[in-house]
């Protein structure tokens, strides 16, 4: 597929539909069997294809979507034991199977409801989401001391120190820190942007200075001489990016959490700017930045979304 010998498929979804044949093989019950094929077949196949035609798809949105299989699994089973078929479920059953852990047992909830809406089992009411809540951001000082180090210790490997700054200055998911292109890096020898929301984003002069060096130095990195890769983060497999999980592991390791580092950058920034300015230009959702900033108990919680 790299190399255009094969037409281009999502690795995700190939991942996942070898996973779901192994993991439906081990289901004795043909019933239980036949139930999540379709499940699997008529929901999940059709939102994930319809996800990797947007972008690739995450390891992130597959690992939920085997969750679900093996927690709806785990459902017919456990309600076979109580003596019951999915078309007899009662409102004691869900309340029952939700009662011992109702975190672990959320991604079942996608299968119930998709029971309940093609009328395979009667219309019951499912568990309220838990809201939980973010990490604790760190302190203003503490961020702004590890972004000092990030941008002048050359003792760190440039690629983190990359990403430690697009977490600890913009903050930038990992998980999407990966998505990031070489395309989406534009410098006109002047001014150096990166595209992470609308408008692209112009780097500081120390992190414009650090992208520059590492977008030379990339090409000496492993696994970044695939000539279809433009990852601006390459990972081990031809033609897709630095696992999440990784970047995440290189972050801690240079002293950089980036949860909590993110968390403290996104509290700072709705502070000096407008929540839908802020999203629109970081690529959040609105209604995340307006949380945020009503929480800090910012002043812009009024201001008017939109061009201006």
């Amino acid at each position: 597929m790299d190399s255009g010998v094969l037409p281009r498929l999502d690795r995700q979804l190939l991942l996942y539909q070898r996973w779901l044949t192994e993991r439906l093989a081990t289901i004795e019950e043909p019933e239980h069997r036949q139930l999540l094929r379709h499940f699997a077949t008529w929901h999940q196949m059709r939102r994930l294809r319809a996800k990797a035609e947007k972008a690739p798809l995450g390891r992130s949105q597959t690992n939920h979507t085997k969750q679900e299989v093996t927690q709806a699994g785990a459902f017919l089973a456990w309600l076979a034991s109580q003596g019951r078929a999915i078309g007899q479920c009662q409102q004691s059953d869900i309340d029952a199977w939700h009662t011992e852990s109702l975190a672990t047992r959320r991604p079942s909830q996608s299968f119930l409801r998709w029971c309940m809406r093609t009328g395979r089992m009667p219309r019951l009411t499912l568990p309220p989401a838990v809201i939980t809540q973010d990490p604790e951001p760190l302190h203003q000082h503490r961020r702004l001391a590890m972004l000092r180090r990030v941008l002048n210790d050359d003792s760190l490997p440039l690629r983190a120190r990359v990403a430690a700054a697009l977490v600890l200055l913009y903050a930038q998911p990992v998980s999407r820190i990966v998505r990031l292109t070489i395309n989406d890096v534009t410098d006109d020898e002047i001014t150096v942007t990166v595209q992470l929301g609308d408008p692209p984003s112009p780097l500081p002069a120390p992190v414009a200075d650090l992208m520059r060096a590492y977008i030379r130095s990339r090409q000496h990195l492993p696994y970044a001489s695939s000539r279809s890769s433009q990852w601006l983060f390459p990972g081990r497999q031809p033609g897709q990016p630095m696992n999440p999980v990784s970047l995440q592991v290189h972050l801690r390791e240079i002293g950089v959490p980036p949860q909590r580092g993110r968390a403290s950058a996104i509290r700072h920034l709705v502070l000096q700017a407008p929540a839908p300015v802020i999203a629109k230009a970081l690529g959040y959702h609105d209604k995340t930045t307006t949380r945020l900033v009503t929480e800090a108990g910012g002043t812009w919680s009024r201001y008017a979304p939109g061009d201006h």
